[in-house]
């Protein structure tokens, strides 16, 4: 899978760019706030139909208009393909496939695959269980396009239970409609449940495998440090019965729910647990082994899309080479140098030139390509 055009239309900082990276690194070069992340920004929302920045598409849209545009080409397994997306300010975005306009944001799903390597992406490990669960869903929306669909109803469920809760106060909600809506619960969190449990059982082998190359050739006679990572759910389960277990953990937290008018079970709660050498990275890491663990995870997250779809993703790096010593800057390098790779930086001294890396450098709005 590559990416053979980017065109932006008034998105973010560019009033109109035409981008065609190379199906090797490609190395954004820029000023800060010259617009370099704004490019993989525009990626990433036509991967998974939202920016990993923020959540109101408005921002997205120049300060000069009221609408804005961000399409995609794509050489993939099946095909040739296009990705368009249309933003407007005071109504919902419009995505189409092939030319065609899509009436639900799971059939985006998996079309573009692509992983984001961001400094924000380095506080994966010591950040909140949130931040955490984000990695989950961004991950299993692309592979699974059930999932994506059941987190979608599993949320929305949440909120008309918890609103629920909240208009009843301080009297108590109506025991039918809580029934409904906890039996709703539990079907539509059970699944999500097992899917991240099923995910993270995979990803572990590989982030663990990935931290100890890291780890072991960080310096002469340095013994690699064992990471494990294991999925933790709010409501403990067994084999397949998540869905059971979650209906009997809303039912005894009801009271609670009641009192605090909010839902304080289920997958909406989860986290994932990170140890390093049996220790919780967390607290007891130091920051270069959390940013080893962060890195191990992203990448093992990039190798478990391969083993899937049979082609890696598009990788996007978003200036994070100034955040990584130079063991694990080279260690990266030597990973991503046969893949597509779309990297901003400010210093190409801090990123390993290849034959097939091509530079580029942002000006007056404009991506110039360089002679290497």
């Amino acid at each position: 899978m590559y990416i053979t055009a980017v065109r932006l239309y008034c998105f973010r900082s560019y009033t109109e760019l035409r981008f065609e990276p190379a199906k090797g690194l490609n190395v954004i070069v820029g000023a800060n706030a010259a617009g370099k992340t704004n490019i993989l920004e525009s990626v990433f929302l036509a991967a998974l139909g939202r920016s990993h920045r923020t959540r109101r598409d408005a921002e997205l849209i120049n300060s000069l208009s009221d609408k804005a545009y961000a399409g995609i080409e794509l050489v993939s397994a099946t095909g040739k393909h296009s990705i368009e997306l249309k933003l407007f300010s005071g109504a919902p975005k419009q995505v189409f496939i092939d030319g065609q306009r899509i009436r639900r944001m799971g059939e985006l799903m998996g079309v573009l695959n692509a992983v984001m390597f961001s400094p924000e992406d380095l506080s994966l490990v010591k950040d909140s269980p949130e931040t955490r669960r984000r990695f989950m869903d961004m991950e299993l929306c692309q592979l699974r396009p059930a999932y994506f669909y059941r987190l979608q109803q599993y949320n929305a469920a949440l909120k008309q239970r918890t609103a629920l809760l909240k208009t009843s106060f301080p009297f108590e909600p109506n025991t039918e409609l809580l029934d409904m809506w906890d039996d709703k619960l539990a079907e539509l969190g059970g699944s999500v449940m097992l899917l991240r449990r099923d995910f993270l059982d995979r990803l572990s082998t590989a982030a663990r495998d990935l931290n100890r190359s890291i780890t072991g050739n960080s310096s002469v006679g340095h013994e690699p440090e064992e990471l494990f990572t294991y999925y933790k759910p709010s409501v403990p389960f067994e084999g397949d019965g998540a869905r059971a277990a979650l209906g009997d953990a809303l039912c005894k937290a009801r009271a609670e729910d009641i009192r605090r008018g909010c839902t304080t079970k289920g997958p909406h709660r989860d986290d994932i647990g990170i140890l390093l050498n049996g220790r919780d990275v967390r607290v007891f890491g130091s920051q270069g082994q959390q940013r080893t663990a962060a890195l191990s995870l992203k990448i093992a997250q990039a190798d478990y899309i391969e083993s899937i779809k049979s082609e890696y993703p598009i990788l996007l790096l978003d200036d994070i080479m100034s955040e990584l010593d130079i063991n694990r800057r080279m260690y990266l390098s030597q990973k991503i140098r046969d893949k597509q790779v779309l990297i901003t930086s400010t210093d190409t001294d801090l990123i390993e030139s290849t034959d097939n890396t091509k530079l580029f450098k942002i000006k007056n709005g404009s991506v110039v390509r360089e002679e290497n």
